[in-house]
């Protein structure tokens, strides 16, 4: 038993020392790509091609809310390039614009987490604020690959 636990322990030890050690362009794509996945299930529902379902939008949200906890951290000096990032430089130049639209967008989450949308369109309601902050954060400080 106490091997079992000795075991658990320095898994977890040695997990959270891997996150810690990833490069901070991998760790800010692998939480855009869980906004992206929530996004989806979002757009999906306001456009209506999935039916409407109070938990996947809650859950969908509330992934958004995490990954924007300590989004600003993944973006420090030195990481403007590298990993096919798609961050603009405008991050940097434009820094406090940049903290103001994740926090803006960490509030919004937040809120739309809190409110518990139960209907299409309380739904609604929130994932318009949400939608606007990926536009114009994508707009300002994404540079587009395509």
């Amino acid at each position: 038993m106490k091997n079992a636990l000795a075991i658990a322990i320095a898994a977890l030890f040695l997990s959270g020392n891997a996150a810690v050690a990833a490069e901070p362009q991998v760790e800010r794509q692998q939480s855009m790509k869980s906004v992206g996945q929530a996004m989806g299930t979002l757009a999906k529902t306001a456009k209506g091609e999935i039916d409407y379902d109070a938990t996947a939008v809650i859950e969908a949200f509330a992934a958004m809310n995490t990954a924007a906890v300590n989004f600003i951290d993944q973006f420090p000096e030195g990481t403007e390039t590298g990993h096919e990032t798609e961050a603009s430089p405008n991050i940097w130049s434009d820094r406090a614009g940049f903290e103001e639209a994740v926090k803006k967008f960490d509030t919004d989450t937040a809120n739309a987490v809190i409110a518990a949308p139960h209907d299409i369109a309380a739904f609604r309601a929130e994932f318009g604020k949400v939608a606007q902050n990926c536009k114009t954060c994508h707009e300002t400080y994404r540079v587009s690959k395509k």
